[in-house]
């Protein structure tokens, strides 16, 4: 798709693509030295994954918040950043990032949105990304009516016979939340060690010896039975091949995102594995003036964690300020002592 050219050209100090945690925490960071944002991002509205995939899961490694719902830590990062006023640009793919000017950038989006920037920071986290669907005949006439790949609201769950298959943190964590809610958990996976994090398997097999959860194992999906977008019944087959139905309401298949850096593959940044490389001291990509940060983002002992992604936003903004006011002094101060603007 070719974008229009917009009549109205806007101008910014960063643009930062990618509305999740990372890049909202990022207009925090660039706020706080004076420097201006504006965020875009192909969803229609910020929070990334937390927002799209997993809103009332909880996140246990943020900070001071022993446990935090994916949807509220981005409800309090937009508290957060409201006073410095992001102009957001939500629904839109930044299609074309091009250099423009003295050391500045043109970013064209699919809507026809034109910003330029006088520096870029992408954290796309995984990039366009989409789930992982299992090759079953028929799935599509079932899709958003009884088989989801996110949960957005477990209450929809409610007393719903629920079959979830895979073996990752997604299928137990919300294996272990779903058996609150829903008359039955059945999970579907090909072998009995699972690759999520070990407390939460050890808690997902104590539910099964309470029978809360049935696990069905070592199974894998095979057909789904239904009509009029409802599922009855997931069958599935041993290794040997011999099938078993599963009575249920819901499919819930937990295998993964398909990671796509779509328009980004195209703007010459140096990659490696379908991630952007940067200096671990500055998030800069090979290209001065635009900075990655997040799980986008990749340098030696890279750690692929929400706090990791607020600690390179920080970097990429004092990266940054020079950039834009070379030869000025940058007095750092705490937060604490300089407070933030419209609530000191």
């Amino acid at each position: 798709m070719v974008a229009r050219m917009s009549d109205t050209i806007q101008h910014t100090d960063v643009a930062i693509i990618g509305a999740g945690p990372v890049g909202l925490f990022a207009v925090f960071e660039c706020g706080m030295l004076g420097l201006k944002c504006h965020v875009l991002d192909a969803l229609s509205a910020p929070g990334g994954q937390c927002s799209a995939l997993y809103p009332e899961k909880p996140i246990y490694d943020i900070p001071g918040h022993p446990a935090i719902d994916a949807a509220d830590l981005i409800r309090k990062l937009e508290e957060q950043i409201a006073p410095f006023t992001p102009q957001y640009h939500m629904d839109q793919q930044v299609e074309r990032l091009e250099k423009h000017g003295e050391g500045g950038f043109r970013l064209t989006t699919s809507r026809g949105t034109v910003i330029e920037a006088r520096a870029v920071i992408i954290a796309a986290g995984v990039g366009a990304f989409g789930p992982n669907r299992p090759p079953l005949a028929g799935i599509e006439q079932y899709e958003s009516k009884s088989v989801f790949y996110m949960v957005s609201r477990r209450e929809a769950f409610r007393d719903q016979r629920i079959v979830i298959a895979g073996g990752g943190d997604s299928a137990v964590d919300w294996a272990i939340s779903l058996a609150e809610v829903a008359s039955k958990v059945m999970v579907v996976h090909r072998r009995p060690k699972f690759r999520a994090a070990p407390e939460s398997a050890a808690r997902m097999e104590a539910l099964a010896q309470a029978g809360r959860i049935e696990m069905v194992i070592p199974y894998q999906l095979h057909a789904l039975e239904g009509a009029n977008g409802q599922i009855s019944s997931v069958i599935v087959a041993d290794l040997e091949g011999k099938t078993r139905s599963l009575d249920a309401d819901v499919l819930l298949p937990f295998f993964g995102l398909s990671m796509n850096l779509g328009p980004i593959a195209e703007w010459g940044l140096a990659l490696d594995h379908h991630h952007i490389t940067v200096a671990p001291a500055t998030c800069m990509s090979s290209i001065e003036g635009i900075f990655a940060i997040g799980d986008i983002a990749t340098y030696p002992n890279k750690l692929k964690l929400i706090l990791s992604g607020f600690a390179e936003a920080a970097q990429a903004a004092h990266a940054i300020h020079p950039l834009l006011h070379p030869g000025a002094a940058l007095h750092f101060e705490y937060s604490t002592t300089k407070g933030v603007p419209g609530k000191i």
